[in-house]
């Protein structure tokens, strides 16, 4: 993995077959995309409203005007095709220590079983471990066991903290040193 910056200094992580980076509004599609393949157990405010919320117009607005799209969770582009497939990175949602951020990654559908979550991941630990966090952190759903197997590739463990959600299913906290 290699870690380069724009003229901008903003984060670029390459691997060998993706290449993580600040989103382009143009990409907005993608993100819009996202939304709509969420499971339909995943909260109501993080999936498109009864009135089609967020609509493109938003996420493009929200590409332009939210830092955490160029320095938190980057866009995870494949190199062979040049296409985005999701997102990949660290956020600070206030669930976690300070000093602590969260993995967060989603990618499209299409590409799931193909290793890109673990190595987005993985490319994402690093850069995390040069910039001097000592550790990680990061909440999965239960049902989510996808999610979990790329979390226990990547080296992050469930640890005893739990947020019970009768409607969504359970929230559980996983850590990893770096």
């Amino acid at each position: 993995m290699t870690v380069g910056a724009t003229p901008d200094s903003e984060v670029v992580l390459e691997t060998s077959r993706l290449l993580l980076r600040p989103w382009r509004v143009a990409e907005a599609v993608v993100q819009r995309e996202l939304w709509t393949e969420r499971d339909p157990r995943v909260p109501l405010h993080r999936r498109i409203d009864a009135d089609g919320h967020p609509t493109v117009a938003e996420l493009e607005d929200s590409i332009r005007t939210n830092k955490v799209w160029s320095t938190g969770l980057l866009a995870v582009e494949r190199k062979a095709s040049r296409d985005v497939i999701g997102y990949c990175g660290l956020v600070d949602s206030g669930r976690g220590s300070v000093g602590e951020p969260e993995l967060a990654f989603e990618l499209l559908r299409r590409v799931w079983c193909q290793g890109y979550a673990t190595e987005a991941s993985l490319a994402v630990l690093e850069w995390a471990r040069s910039s001097g966090y000592e550790r990680l952190w990061a909440t999965v759903w239960d049902w989510n066991t996808a999610s979990r197997r790329v979390l226990a590739k990547v080296g992050f463990t469930e640890t005893e903290r739990k947020e019970v959600d009768t409607v969504h299913g359970t929230a559980l906290f996983t850590t990893r040193r770096l």
